[in-house]
């Protein structure tokens, strides 16, 4: 029994020899399954250059995507800027067809066989039409500004012809078919030749209604840069105007005269009431901004929109907040120039001597020249910027 237990013994001289095989074993197995720390981090590190890799690419990828949009943005701001161009340029084409369609109906039966031979024709290119408002009582007025600023007979074409600046007074008829009135005025233009006849029913509340035909007949007539309005008892030195007309020559949609933003009058009997002043909001409100009456002048565009538009432009009790009414709401540039309503001497002479001629001189108390008949010619002699002023402007 104890033989048989002592013989499954192991020898003791197997015992080192069996710890250094299971060493051997122990570091193999180790060698094989353990990886060194340095891989670890190889590892980490190979990690983090990826992502770095892949935050450069996205960086990069953001600043391609937004060189591209700019790009993308610059080019819609050219298509758009090339539309309002076009946009423009159509608009100007359609109001210049639509007054052309409406030329014949707009000059003066008297004048429609000159007219009928024109046909197909370009009207004529001149650089200002000047229409000088008048009334058939105001024969005296017109040859005080015949003897002062307006050139004469072979001047008067002359200016015309070599600086395309035409003057004419403006003027309809009487409500009595060829009355002795109608037929003065025939006998002084076969004297002047420098009227502007207008299918036009005179009266002193009927100026908003003549200032719309005037432009309109003006339009259809010549083809002017700017076209002026300027009242009877007013003085004017042409070679000024022209300088600052010419100024705005390559702008469009010019309004240029002395703005201004009078009280809405809503009581009866009083010079310049408005009878739709609940139109301006509360008692004591005032006109929005506009030319005064005695002078402005519009450009071309603006002129061709009023002919255009005519029947359907409101008429207010002033001819001045008419024509300011008619242009609110359109892109509009209103030039204010002081220049344009100085007042007679001292005022103007002063500033003639310090070399600021004045386009226009009158008097605000009387509305134009107190007195403009005897006061006009010593107006334009103290005033007035000499004979040749108008020459030395380059307007063609």
């Amino acid at each position: 029994m104890m033989k048989n237990r002592g013989s499954g013994k192991i020898s003791t001289k197997w015992v080192p020899i069996f710890c250094i095989s299971f060493f051997f074993i122990g570091m193999l197995f180790t060698n094989r399954l353990w990886e060194p720390p340095e891989s670890g981090s190889k590892l980490i590190s190979s990690h983090q250059q990826n992502e770095e890799l892949k935050v450069i690419c996205e960086d990069c990828g953001t600043k391609k995507k937004n060189k591209d949009d700019t790009n993308v943005m610059e080019e819609v701001q050219k298509t758009h800027d090339a539309i309002k161009s076009l946009d423009k340029s159509v608009s100007m084409l359609q109001m210049e067809l639509a007054a052309s369609r409406s030329s014949k109906e707009l000059v003066h039966p008297r004048e429609s066989s000159k007219t009928s031979t024109q046909t197909g024709k370009p009207k004529k290119k001149v650089f200002v039409v000047i229409g000088i408002n008048t009334a058939f009582s105001s024969r005296r007025r017109r040859d005080s500004v015949r003897g002062s600023w307006m050139p004469q007979g072979e001047k008067l074409q002359k200016l015309e012809k070599e600086k395309g600046v035409v003057i004419r007074f403006t003027i309809g008829h009487s409500a009595t078919s060829n009355s002795i009135l109608d037929r003065a005025i025939d006998a002084e233009e076969a004297q002047h030749h420098d009227f502007l006849r207008l299918e036009h029913i005179e009266g002193y509340h009927e100026l908003s209604a003549k200032t719309k035909i005037y432009f309109s007949t003006a339009v259809a007539k010549w083809d002017a840069d700017f076209y002026v309005k300027v009242d009877d008892d007013v003085h004017v030195n042409l070679g000024v105007l022209a300088s600052t007309l010419a100024h705005y020559r390559s702008k469009p949609r010019i309004y240029i005269g002395c703005m201004k933003s009078g009280p809405v009058l809503a009581q009866k009997n009083v010079k310049y009431h408005e009878p739709e002043f609940w139109k301006f909001g509360e008692d004591g409100n005032k006109y929005f901004r506009h030319a005064t009456g005695q002078i402005y002048a519009i450009s071309k565009d603006l002129a061709t929109y009023i002919s255009i538009n005519q029947p359907i432009l409101h008429k207010f009790a002033n001819e001045d907040v008419s024509l300011g009414s008619w242009f609110i709401g359109l892109d509009v540039e209103h030039i204010d120039d002081r220049n344009m309503c100085c007042g007679t001497p001292p005022d103007c002479e002063w500033k003639a001597q310090a070399g600021n001629v004045c386009v226009a001189s009158f008097d605000w108390s009387c509305s134009g020249i107190c007195q403009s008949v005897e006061k006009l010619k010593f107006v334009h002699e103290k005033c007035g910027e000499g004979d040749d002023g108008i020459w030395g402007v380059k307007t063609n």
